[in-house]
């Protein structure tokens, strides 16, 4: 596709839904959702595989922009970017309905 009739909008969305592809990543933002945040040793526990396949996971999420980490050594706390988040939601809202 030629650039030029790809606008802004769309690429962010196609980020947000390329982050959203997989279940482990899905299960990290309704957990994140649910509470104000969260250590990724605690998501290890939780979750049934290994702690570099969940950094793997959080690393993806955080690159999209839909989760934020903050480094609390030696553990990282992470959050939920509701700014990125809000607009994720009104982009696939837009989407579905359109």
């Amino acid at each position: 596709m030629k650039d030029a009739i790809l606008n802004e909008k769309q690429q962010r969305l196609a980020r947000y839904a390329k982050a959203l592809g997989h279940p482990v990543r899905i299960y990290v933002l309704e957990t994140l959702s649910k509470q104000s945040c969260c250590y990724s040793g605690d998501l290890s526990e939780i979750l049934p595989i290994a702690k570099s396949t969940l950094s793997q996971h959080l690393k993806e999420l955080k690159d999209a922009g839909l989760i934020q980490g903050e480094t609390d050594p030696p553990r990282i706390k992470y959050c939920i970017n509701k700014t990125n988040w809000a607009e994720a939601q009104i982009l696939f809202k837009e989407l579905l309905n359109y």
